[in-house]
């Protein structure tokens, strides 16, 4: 490894304040179908026969036991190698533990005893020589049960509720500044109001699969996951074996959305079942399977009261939550994140209680707490603006804060509002009607909201290595996933830049435990910790280079000065004097040149506050006859640092646009109570918007330099998207109709009783 000594060196700007917009790298791959997913097993490293298939059988009751499992006519099957149940299943560690540090590494043991938990719990696992023989067999198995009564109906359970001691990220469940309750008391304006929102899933394209192989005590599973040391860890402790015998392999994922930060059955199934065969095995999730067998977004209940002077400001602000989380398990979504963060208030009061139901485990999608606590806030603040009279650009532009109204701490970057006023001269929003349900174009009433946009930043731990080699190509290595967001490409220009190489010079290497371990993908965490370690280590990278250079009496930099030193177009130089990166490397080592980079969490500047901010526009037609919402078009204008590639980012923001209109208007899990199953569990009954549900949406980026949150000024922006989004359409369709809807999502059933009759001219 290379002793890189970079003082001396100025590293180069890392693509300034806007990145070049080029194409993925892995793009190719991915529409030629050469790019390799879980449970195509033709992967380059997997070397083995053809494996087994394995299908899950899952409970049918939500809470109970299993008296008996008849396994005899699936066992004969035509093509069944074996059935595993509670009965014959490996002994495993015990679930847990429930405070363990990181959730994602918990033992998660399956078939373990003969108790149900919830509803689609494994309770059988057939493996077959084909899919079809699996899942034939597996519809022979037999399972009786001793169903215990359940509770499963949030809205009624409020009572049950619970605070914890903490909750996602870490945080207290409940927070106090000043006297809320006195304040609200006090104000001239107040608005007391209760929203909630739907269970949703994530219902990524890729379904969640694994394929398990054994060589002697070694295992590796090929799986989707975002965060392969965390599921390395949590593999481990469930089978009870050494980490260091467990290789987690993930090198490309079709969607994860926080679905695929815990892992499931399907990896530690798959692992048994192959250990017990000697022979490989794959199972793959059925789309029905997943809305069961893996997470979801909890479904909550929400109390706001704002008090605020005539003019709009801020007075006081309480926000209390309520939320489903697994009977055994301890989940807490920071629904009020954005409560404590956004505006200022000398009185503000968060509380999160959770609900113990018997139903799966919820976890973290897309922008946990934020995206539907961002939908009650902001739909609560144009309450308020429409009692106060002032304009929701207003009343948001009179309090906003440089900092953090609940700790006080000063944000390294806020361009809140740069981003509602650039926003709202994009948007045209000087022509919203003033008055609700008066803009009409035919039987389509017309309506213009916004929202804030709010997102925390998080920087986590991570490491990588890079090594350049004598033909002048670098390869960087490190265990971060890509869940389709363009990681791979943001990676691979922060080394080409670093390096001042072309970007066709770097191959970049993720998604495997044997390389140094990162945070993995989520939190919107992944661009500025990965790439600050991979940066770092092409820092180090190049101080190596340039010292061995000015040692080195046949380079023709041997002794300048370090100060004079530039990596440009392939080259290292000062002046008019400089060679080849290649020829550097290969006379330092025939292997090439190594070297390692790092960043921690606990690099985040003290005493600072950060986070990426934006602001939402749509207009949105109702149809004052059926009810039908219609997003006609938004915009949206976002700060988040330095970007590294304007289309990756743009495409990531779009999306987060688009499903805060499926959160708005389409999107929502049901539960049917008297079993205690979600009833829409496929992808024909779980409505998200097609391409015909979906106007125009424009995404725009304002400069910004923030250069104390990491080494690159990158924040986050990939969840940043849904924050707001789906509250500036339900604020448009109040404008559009008069009628302010405060349970999601805003359906034709629950407007069309409040429509205005409309009246044909």
């Amino acid at each position: 490894m290379a002793d890189g000594d970079p003082k001396g060196l100025h590293a180069p700007s890392l693509i300034g304040p806007f990145g070049p917009g080029i194409d993925r790298v892995d793009g190719r791959l991915k529409v030629t179908g050469h790019a390799t997913y879980a449970y195509e097993y033709g992967a380059d490293e997997y070397h083995g026969p053809a494996p087994l298939v394995g299908f899950i059988v899952p409970a049918t009751i939500a809470r109970g036991r299993i008296v008996s499992i008849d396994a005899k006519a699936a066992e004969a099957a035509p093509g069944v190698r074996l059935v595993l149940t509670h009965a014959n299943a490996p002994a495993q560690a015990p679930w847990g533990p429930l405070d363990a540090q990181d959730r994602f590494a918990r033992a998660k043991p399956e078939l373990g005893s003969d108790m149900i938990r919830h509803y689609g719990e494994p309770v059988a696992f057939v493996v077959a020589d084909s899919f079809e023989q699996a899942r034939a067999a597996a519809m022979a198995i037999r399972v009786e049960y001793a169903p215990d009564a359940i509770d499963v109906d949030l809205l009624p359970s409020l009572g049950n509720g619970q605070l914890l001691a903490k909750m996602d990220g870490g945080e207290k469940p409940q927070s106090s500044v000043g006297d809320a309750t006195a304040a609200f008391a006090k104000a001239p304006v107040r608005i007391d109001v209760h929203y909630d929102t739907p269970y949703q899933n994530h219902a990524q394209m890729e379904p969640h699969a694994s394929l398990a192989k054994w060589d002697g005590p070694k295992l590796t599973i090929w799986c989707s996951s975002q965060m392969v040391d965390s599921h390395q860890a949590g593999v481990a402790a469930t089978l009870q074996m050494s980490k260091t015998n467990v290789r987690i392999v993930s090198r490309y994922i079709g969607g994860g959305f926080g679905g695929k930060l815990p892992y499931f059955s399907d990896q530690i199934l798959a692992a048994l079942a192959a250990k017990r065969l000697g022979h490989p095995v794959k199972v793959a999730l059925t789309r029905q399977q997943m809305f069961h067998l893996t997470s979801h977004r909890t479904q909550t209940f929400q109390h706001l009261r704002i008090g605020a002077g005539h003019d709009g400001t801020l007075q006081s602000v309480s926000h209390d939550a309520w939320i489903q989380t697994a009977r055994y398990d301890n989940f807490v979504e920071n629904v009020a994140q954005p409560t404590r963060g956004l505006y200022a208030s000398p009185n503000i009061s968060t509380l999160h209680k959770v609900v113990k139901l018997d139903l799966p485990p919820s976890d973290s999608m897309r922008a946990p707490g934020d995206a539907v606590g961002s939908l009650s806030l902001e739909c609560a603040l144009d309450e308020l603006a429409d009692a106060t009279g002032v304009d929701p650009v207003a009343l948001r532009l009179r309090n906003d804060t440089m900092v953090d109204p609940t700790t006080h701490e000063p944000f390294t970057s806020r361009k809140l509002a740069q981003c509602l006023t650039a926003g709202a001269a994009k948007f045209g929003w000087d022509k919203r009607p003033a008055k609700p349900g008066t803009q009409r174009d035919g039987e389509w009433l017309i309506g213009y909201g916004m929202a804030s946009a709010y997102r925390g930043n998080m920087l986590r731990n991570a490491s990588a290595e890079v090594t350049l080699a004598p033909d002048g190509h670098l390869t960087v290595r490190l265990a971060m996933t890509d869940i389709g967001t363009g990681t791979y490409t943001i990676l691979t220009q922060i080394a080409a830049e670093s390096m001042g190489l072309p970007v066709g010079q770097v191959t970049v290497l993720m998604g495997d435990t044997n390389f140094p371990p990162t945070a993995g993908s989520g939190g919107s965490f992944g661009a500025e910790t990965s790439g600050s370690a991979v940066f770092r280590a092409c820092e180090n990278l190049r101080g190596a280079l340039a010292k061995a250079a000015i040692a080195d009496v046949r380079s023709p930099l041997h002794g300048v000065d370090a100060d004079g030193i530039v990596f440009e177009n392939g080259r290292i130089a000062s002046g008019s004097q400089g060679e080849p990166l290649g020829a550097l490397a290969g006379r330092m080592s025939p292997d090439g040149v190594f070297a390692k980079g790092q960043v921690s969490k606990s690099e985040k500047p003290k005493g600072k506050a950060q986070a990426s901010f934006g602001a939402h526009f749509a207009e949105v037609g109702v149809n004052a006859i059926t009810g039908e919402v219609r997003m006609r078009r938004m915009v949206g204008v976002f700060a988040v640092g330095r970007v590294l590639n304007v289309k990756t980012l743009t495409s990531q923001l779009m999306g987060g646009m688009i499903w805060g209109l499926s959160s708005a208007l389409t999107e929502e899990n049901v539960v049917d109570t008297r079993i205690g199953k979600f009833a829409n569990q496929d992808l024909a009954n779980y409505h998200v918007p097609i391409q015909a549900d979906v106007g125009s949406v424009e995404v725009s980026f304002l400069p910004e330099t923030d250069d104390l949150v990491n080494p690159i000024g990158v924040k986050g922006g990939g969840e940043l998207g849904i924050c707001g989004s789906g509250a500036a359409i339900g604020n448009a369709v109040f404008n559009a109709t008069g009628v302010r809807i405060r349970s999601f999502p805003i359906t034709p059933d629950k407007l069309i009783p409040h429509l205005p009759a409309l009246k044909f001219v």
